[in-house]
């Protein structure tokens, strides 16, 4: 996955989500006007016959433990309203994502609907999913209203038309929040009163002065810096750095220049080559963490979740298990801090460089869900509209939050447990289990009442802080982290939006090309970060003969007309 983590995502408001067996009200129309309480009501549907009850299948291949068989309280009201209960599949951990898609692609035997992240392209080669778009023209309104212009972005290639994903990521979005970069525990900088956070070099002597100090946590050895680089998240935790601290942006594997789109395999850049320098230093000195490209996912999790973890290089979605257990246990000051570190100062960051919007990652319908089609669409368009997006993101009205003189409050107790027993909370309300499931506005979206849609907005944002995190953003003269990093502004956009979502063609020589080189950086990166120093120059060679003959240089042309072809197929 790229981007982060998303990296990617996110039309009428009703003021209570009664539950009635029999609606009158779908919730389905594109159009509403407010009602007394400053909320919007749905219109009323042609026919007040009962919704068709249907079960349907679903694999995601992003694992969800808060998932509760649509028995929390916003999947109730989503089966009331819509007629459709979900039966979810997920990995059975971490890596086994591609094998799962693989063997329903060998077999041919699918679920009705599909969120295959960076499979969709194997789907489609493999004629597994439906042509969305004659069902959306017919039965989503909502889903026509929330993309807008960005419906053209959804076709698949200048040769194929048609609309196999529904892209999750938030149509709109404004990011109040940084949720990457690299992260240091609180305990560190109030100790070291707050330090210079800005390059790598100043990120090493916080670690070191602190550890020097404190070699033990809870009896146990301090660990300096720890990597979640022993299964696929290395791309998130030890590669995409990279380009991070050397004044580039998420594109997958590829750096892409901004004018002339041309695409380099980003390892084959001098300035990314000292990246990996300075994480073979902080080895050599026992800062890195030893298990680092050994451990499992579930292992790091555990180990940033005991406090005794000072860095970490991560994205909030994949270790925010372990920081809601710190929180749990009143362990605040060993949650973390973002910033954005480069290699040298002179260096911006350009993490939050605009790329319009993405599309990418989302939701198909699969030829298995052929006969429930029609249904499943209306579904997503449901979950499209703005009753279904406010009982997404703020959850059952009454319960989850309240409406004061027509304004959405969340309570006080349910704020509490949104921050500090989240993973419960959300297993009970359903709150966030429906986010990623269809499409969306996202943050900075206000609906017609001029309320925001999602809860990331910059007052909740901050509500949400630790008192930890208040200290710390008070210490830098910031009121988000994102307040830390360059301006979006600062930077174009990018033509081609993000180009680790353009589809690559099954079995073609760019995707071949393209595993053989990542097999060989999976081999030699690990293999130059745990060198000795004086072996450093001799492993990195390698690997760049390695990818030369394995042709990495054809393999840049190819990526290069495919960000063109992209670029001229948005214009």
């Amino acid at each position: 996955m790229k981007g982060t983590a998303a990296k990617l995502t996110s039309v009428l408001l009703v003021g209570s989500l009664a539950l009635t067996a029999c609606s009158s009200k779908s919730g389905n129309e594109a159009s509403s006007s407010p009602n007394a309480s400053g909320a919007a009501s749905p219109a009323a549907s042609a026919s007040a016959e009962p919704v068709k009850q249907i079960n349907a299948t679903v694999y995601s291949a992003d694992p969800n433990a808060s998932w509760n068989n649509m028995q929390d309280r916003v999947g109730k009201v989503i089966t009331e309203k819509t007629g459709v209960s979900l039966k979810m599949d997920f990995p059975l951990n971490s890596s086994s994502t591609d094998q799962k898609i693989a063997l329903m692609i060998s077999g041919g035997e699918y679920p009705d609907m599909i969120l295959p992240k960076g499979d969709a392209g194997k789907l489609v080669d493999a004629g597994a999913l439906l042509d969305l778009r004659p069902l959306i023209e017919k039965y989503g309104p909502n889903i026509k209203k929330v993309y807008g212009d960005y419906l053209n972005r959804l076709k698949w290639s200048a040769d194929d038309d048609a609309i196999y994903i529904l892209p999750s990521a938030g149509v709109g979005q404004k990011n109040f929040d940084s949720s990457g970069g690299f992260e240091l525990q609180h305990r560190v900088l109030k100790e070291l009163g707050y330090p210079q956070m800005k390059t790598v070099q100043d990120y090493e002597n916080a670690i070191k002065t602190y550890i020097a100090k404190h070699p033990t946590t809870d009896g146990k050895p301090t660990i300096g810096m720890s990597l979640n680089a022993g299964e696929w998240q290395i791309l998130i935790s030890t590669t995409n750095p990279a380009f991070y601290t050397t004044g580039g942006s998420d594109n997958g594997e590829f750096w892409i220049d901004d004018n002339t789109h041309q695409a380099t395999y980003h390892y084959l850049r001098p300035e990314e080559k000292e990246y990996f320098r300075w994480l073979n230093h902080m080895n050599d000195i026992g800062l890195l963490d030893k298990e680092s490209f050994v451990q499992k996912y579930d292992q790091y999790k555990a180990k940033v979740a005991t406090g005794r973890v000072l860095g970490i290089i991560d994205q909030t979605w994949d270790y925010q298990d372990a920081e809601k257990a710190l929180k749990s246990e009143g362990k605040y000051d060993q949650t973390y801090a973002h910033f954005p570190i480069t290699m040298s100062e002179d260096i911006k960051a350009k993490d939050y460089q605009d790329t319009g919007y993405v599309g990418g990652y989302g939701i198909g319908i699969t030829v298995a869900g052929k006969d429930k089609a029609e249904q499943l669409i209306k579904f997503l368009d449901y979950l499209a509209s703005d009753e279904g997006q406010i009982l997404r993101n703020w959850g059952v009205e009454g319960t989850d939050y309240k409406n004061e003189n027509g304004k959405r409050v969340i309570p006080d107790d349910i704020q509490t447990r949104r921050v500090n027993d989240n993973a419960a909370y959300t297993k009970e309300s359903g709150v966030g289990n429906y986010w990623g499931i269809a499409p969306q506005y996202g943050d900075g979206v206000n609906d017609p009442t001029g309320q925001p849609y999602t809860l990331n907005f910059k007052d909740q944002i901050i509500n949400n802080y630790t008192t930890a995190d208040k200290e710390t953003l008070k210490a830098y003269n910031a009121t988000t982290y994102i307040d830390l990093w360059p301006k979006p502004e600062e930077f174009p956009v990018k033509a081609w939006g993000a180009a680790w979502n353009i589809p690559v063609e099954t079995g073609s020589d760019l995707q071949i090309l393209q595993k053989k080189c990542d097999d060989i950086m999976k081999k030699r990166v690990p293999q130059a970060i745990l060198a000795k120093p004086g072996d450093f120059d001799k492993v990195w060679d390698e690997f760049m003969n390695d990818l030369n003959k394995a042709g990495v240089e054809k393999m840049n042309k190819l990526y290069t007309d495919l960000v063109k072809s992209r670029v001229e197929l948005w214009k």
